[in-house]
């Protein structure tokens, strides 16, 4: 599998460096990725594409 690169500012990289850090995670983007793997599965779960724009919607994603 590939690698791909996202950029993320300032303040929020720090964020995720310090709770990376303090989670035990070995860098940020591990973190990172378990993260996003975490969010994708609970999306995953829900039944129709409708009910996922909803959940986006209300996590602030889309609008």
């Amino acid at each position: 599998m590939g690698k791909a690169k996202v950029k993320l500012d300032k303040a929020l990289l720090e964020k995720v460096k310090k709770f990376a850090e303090l989670s035990g995670y070995s860098s940020a983007e591990e973190f990172v990725t378990h993260c996003l793997e975490k969010e994708i599965a609970k999306l995953e779960e829900s039944d129709s594409e409708e009910e996922i724009k909803k959940k986006l919607k209300g996590l602030g994603y889309i609008s």
